[in-house]
């Protein structure tokens, strides 16, 4: 992957999704050109500051969702909008837009589509 994101979770994300390597678009063309070549030949290329950062920085376990999150989580997960949420647990909408930032707070996530591949990626679907 070739990105100008030196992100923790868009590095795990990438990795988790086959991604041979990581890379920032600010390498020399001479050194992008070689990692490539080093991908394309199944060698891992991983940018030395996101692995130092990855090595900094261990993931923390995430806390666990209550009953009522991990719904709200199945139902972000299939798409459902906050008032299909809302409508379907019998809550306000802003009720469940207080459910989705604990979630996303809890898990460590910046947004529903993070938090829709967090539950598939761990068996909540």
């Amino acid at each position: 992957m070739l990105t100008t994101f030196d992100d923790r979770a868009y590095v795990a994300g990438a990795l988790r999704a086959g991604a041979v390597g990581y890379l920032l678009k600010n390498l020399p063309a001479a050194e992008l050109a070689h990692a490539v070549r080093l991908a394309r030949a199944g060698v891992a290329q991983l940018d030395a500051g996101v692995l130092a950062g990855l090595a900094e920085a261990p993931a923390a376990a995430p806390a666990e969702l209550t009953g009522r999150e991990r719904e709200a989580l199945r139902m972000v997960s299939s798409g459902a909008t906050n008032r299909e949420i809302a409508a379907r647990l019998y809550v306000s909408e802003g009720t469940v837009k207080n459910h989705v930032s604990r979630i996303l707070d809890r898990l460590g996530l910046r947004d529903r589509t993070q938090a829709a591949l967090y539950a598939r990626d761990h068996g909540l679907l």
